[in-house]
């Protein structure tokens, strides 16, 4: 980067150590702020500049974070035996997705995940239970926890359409009724909902979503790559392409 002489009171104002600073007078302090400011007022792409240089670095320092995160949890991320795992168990890249129930833009991802993994044909697909916008979320949760954990993949997979399909509120009679749609055995489900193994399914979550410092769903993890948010098909499908280098 090439500095105009104008720089120079800029330059000063960021490398200049607090202890020179506090043995100014206050006259030459008065003045040497002026100067800075002065030069900011004249030429404020410096500060953009500046701005796009922390960006940056915050950015290539979220991502290594990340990195080191998705590694000391590998385990719990991609081989948790509690999760449903859809797609191809057997493929090269694995897309894991939090998720809750009543997020709109899980709901949104829906089909563009499912179009995702079904147009590769090589993804592995894992949903973690992560319902963090309320009691109906973590109702939704226990329930489609209950289904995987009494019936099998397939009836889990029907349940999880449903409910990303399920308009109004999530009560325990719209539970019911929709149990006795998609064929399961109601009161089995219902009374299973509030056991302590589908509480410890969603207790590990939590906490694997807190050491990751998920705050929000839809939260993606493709392979080595973390993302929070909603993302586009064709991006996931760029980064998919990434993974695979």
């Amino acid at each position: 980067m090439k500095f105009l002489p104008l720089a120079a009171p800029l330059l000063l104002a960021l490398t200049l150590p607090l202890a020179a600073q506090d043995s100014m007078t206050d006259a030459e302090r008065t003045l040497f702020r002026d100067e800075v400011r002065t030069y900011l007022l004249e030429n404020p792409e410096v500060l953009m500049e500046a701005i796009g240089v922390l960006e940056q670095r915050q950015a290539a320092a979220q991502t290594s974070s990340d990195a080191e995160m998705l590694q000391a949890n590998a385990a719990a991320i991609f081989d948790d035996p509690a999760s449903w795992v859809g797609g191809n168990p057997e493929g090269d890249i694995t897309v894991v997705e939090f998720l809750d129930y009543r997020c709109s833009y899980c709901r949104k991802a829906t089909a563009e995940v499912e179009e995702l993994v079904k147009s590769d044909g090589n993804i592995r697909f894992i949903v973690k239970e992560y319902p963090i916008l309320g009691a109906q979320s973590v109702l939704a949760s226990r329930f489609a926890i209950a289904v995987l954990q009494l019936t099998d993949g397939e009836t889990y997979k029907r349940t999880h359409d449903a409910l990303m399909g399920l308009r109004g509120d999530v009560t325990p009679e719209a539970l019911e009724r929709l149990a006795g749609d998609l064929g399961i055995d109601a009161p089995a489900v219902m009374a299973r909902m509030n056991s302590p193994e589908v509480q410890a399914v969603i207790d590990e979550n939590q906490r694997l979503g807190g050491l990751l410092a998920i705050s929000g769903t839809p939260t993606f993890v493709i392979d080595q790559t973390l993302l929070r948010g909603y993302v586009p098909l064709d991006g996931m499908r760029e980064i998919v392409a990434g993974q695979r280098g």
